[in-house]
């Protein structure tokens, strides 16, 4: 039975993966390691909770000690690092404690997992350090051409240049050390359990309750998006048929404008649900500092060496995801947004009659 470690589990990308772990294998152990900050919520594993191959133990990443004994404690077979402050708004507001999680919190899973798995310069068999990482760390792309796995890092907020200096040093743990481990980038994930505070959840949420739609600048930003069911079976595969020490992107081949999915969420709702949510609820507010234009992910790496690739088209992932949302109006409403949604409201109530 191999034992995963899996750090901010009980995060959007991170349940997601668990609930892809339990399902499709009867022979896994997980740990799951979250602080259980804003973002993390132990209703996303309310079904596996007495699972006898699950347990969670809340902690931090930065937290040595607690590292240390969870390995002396368990033969711990891989560590899959969800765990990450990762909104890009909080970090231009509150940059150190991007770098406290994302980079400190980050070489802490690396050195205990290297003192526990190197014996006399020699890494035990049947090991790996997985860090999930982001497209974000690129920087933009014009209105050609995508990223590789060799396109140089130019990440431009202090989250996504967080997240580079993590994946910086899991490389340097491979060049160092040898340390068997992989580097995974993927595209904007979409899906089930996903906070309400990023755009897709947020807009879904905004529109049945008749709140304004925020739309950054002119909305033509563009981005990649992947269903987040997708992102977990490719992680699944790079653990067990990654070569170590490589890099590699998941795409969803999903380029979308911010404003086509605003209208194709407001359009499938006022169809389905309320004839009442329509685009008269799109706000459109300041740019955000430093926005990204555009990001687009080769995957033909992962493809061809792995053989994996997207199962689930846009047209089907977002309908499947507006569904959802709408079957968990109680997972919504016990979702405690805090500050974070004092702070977005407060931003579009002061610009909603702000026009571009």
């Amino acid at each position: 039975m191999k034992t995963y470690l899996v750090t901010g589990g009980a995060g959007f990308i991170g349940s997601n993966f668990i609930h892809h772990m339990i399902n499709k294998y009867s022979e896994v152990k997980i740990i799951n390691l979250d602080k259980l900050t804003y973002a993390g919520n132990l209703e996303n594993l309310k079904d596996v909770e007495n699972s006898p191959n699950y347990t969670f133990i809340q902690g931090d990443i930065c937290d040595k000690e607690l590292i240390e004994k969870l390995f002396s404690e368990n033969e711990i077979d891989y560590v899959v690092n969800f765990a990450a402050e990762s909104h890009v708004d909080r970090s231009i507001k509150e940059p150190e404690i991007f770098v406290k999680t994302n980079v400190l919190g980050t070489v802490n899973l690396l050195n205990v997992a290297k003192n526990s798995w190197e014996v006399q310069g020699v890494f035990k068999q049947g090991k790996k350090f997985v860090q999930v990482s982001t497209d974000e760390v690129y920087g933009s792309l014009g209105e050609t051409g995508y990223f590789l796995e060799n396109t140089p890092l130019d990440p431009h907020s202090p989250y996504s240049s967080s997240k580079a200096g993590a994946d910086l040093m899991v490389k340097a743990y491979f060049d160092t050390y040898k340390m068997p481990v992989n580097t995974t980038r993927c595209s904007n994930n979409y899906g089930p359990y996903q906070f309400p505070e990023k755009l897709i959840p947020l807009l879904i949420n905004n529109c049945l309750n008749h709140k304004n739609l925020p739309i950054y600048g002119n909305g033509m930003n563009i981005r990649d998006w992947l269903y987040v069911e997708d992102h977990c079976s490719a992680i699944d595969i790079i653990i067990n048929s990654g070569r170590v020490g490589e890099i590699y992107n998941i795409g969803g081949h999903n380029e979308r404008t911010n404003l086509q999915i605003v209208k194709t969420i407001i359009n499938y709702l006022n169809e389905k649900v309320d004839k009442k949510i329509t685009e008269k609820l799109m706000t459109y507010v300041e740019d955000r500092k430093g926005h990204d234009k555009r990001y687009g992910i080769d995957p033909t790496k992962i493809k061809d060496e792995l053989g994996w690739q997207p199962e689930t088209p846009f047209e089907v992932g977002i309908k499947n995801t507006i569904k959802w949302n709408l079957d968990n109006k109680e997972w919504m409403n016990n979702i405690t947004t805090g500050e974070y949604e004092n702070y977005y409201n407060n931003m579009y109530e002061n610009q909603k009659n702000k026009t571009l």
